[in-house]
């Protein structure tokens, strides 16, 4: 019996380590790859589970622990912060000059009876020297900075001049005008502050710069609040508009507070002076 045991027993492990055998062989079968034959990246992949979304065909593979310390949280991101948001232009705030004495039509072309006005400081310069002093005025940039572009048509200073004062260079009008820019004191006073000039308005020379810079000044100043910055005093109106230079001429005679081009014609108080210095820069008896 004992005998008889053993034989068992061999047996037994013989078919054991058959069956070891098979399975191995069956292990090493032509359908595996062996990973020493794989680059070191193909080897990572093949023995790592991989956290590229292609790499299982029903969805991405868990990421590993390490992935999953260092990817970013999953919860839901916030909504990115509204940037603020400024306002295009802020509302203007510009210091207007001196607002002069409104007329309430056109002025009369001689003082009234028993009027002491106009009055005259002395002899009045030549027609050829007040020509010279507006081209030299009208020239002048007075914006030479913040808006170089900007200076007075010698045809439109000539206008003005005109229809002010007919040129005459030593009147004093019954409202205060001066010269022949027919400048308000106070206007004289304000230009020169703003532009850190010292004209004496009543000269020649100091009355007519003073004169263009205020022309400049309206043109920065219209430009810049209704006219998307331009400073082209020869764009036309759109039909029943206001045009830039409707709006300087007008502004000169009645100050810039008065005048609205937004309104349309209704924006312009005193179409009677516009129409006049405008006819006047194309017509004017001043060179004559």
């Amino acid at each position: 019996m004992r005998a008889r045991g053993i034989v068992v027993a061999v047996v037994v492990a013989a078919v054991v380590a058959g069956i070891a055998v098979i399975v191995t062989v069956a292990s090493r079968g032509p359908g595996r790859r062996s990973t020493a034959a794989l680059p070191r990246d193909a080897s990572a992949t093949a023995t790592t589970p991989s956290t590229s979304p292609s790499a299982s065909p029903s969805g991405p593979a868990e990421p590993s622990s390490a992935a999953r310390l260092a990817a970013p949280p999953t919860t839901a991101a916030p909504s990115p912060t509204r940037p603020k948001i400024s306002p295009s232009k802020k509302p203007t705030q510009v210091p207007l000059p001196p607002a002069p004495p409104h007329p309430t039509g056109p002025e009369p072309t001689s003082p009234a009876p028993g009027a002491t006005c106009p009055t005259y400081t002395g002899p009045g310069a030549t027609k050829a020297t007040v020509h010279g002093a507006l081209d030299t005025a009208a020239g002048t940039h007075f914006w030479a900075t913040s808006a170089p572009s900007i200076s007075v048509p010698v045809n439109l200073m000539h206008a003005v001049a005109w229809q002010e004062s007919g040129w005459q260079s030593t009147i004093l009008a019954c409202d205060g005008g001066i010269g022949t820019m027919q400048v308000m004191p106070a206007t004289a006073d304000w230009m020169n502050q703003r532009f850190g000039t010292s004209y004496d308005v009543h000269t020649l020379t100091g009355n007519t710069m003073l004169g263009a810079e205020y022309l400049e000044w309206l043109v920065k100043y219209f430009g810049d609040v209704y006219y998307q910055g331009s400073y082209d005093l020869s764009v036309p109106a759109v039909p029943d508009g206001v045009s830039l230079l409707d709006s300087v001429v007008s502004a000169y005679n009645y100050g810039a507070g008065a005048v609205d081009p937004t309104k349309g014609r209704a924006g312009i108080p005193n179409w009677w002076y516009v129409d006049d210095v405008e006819a006047l820069t194309t017509n004017c008896p001043c060179g004559s």
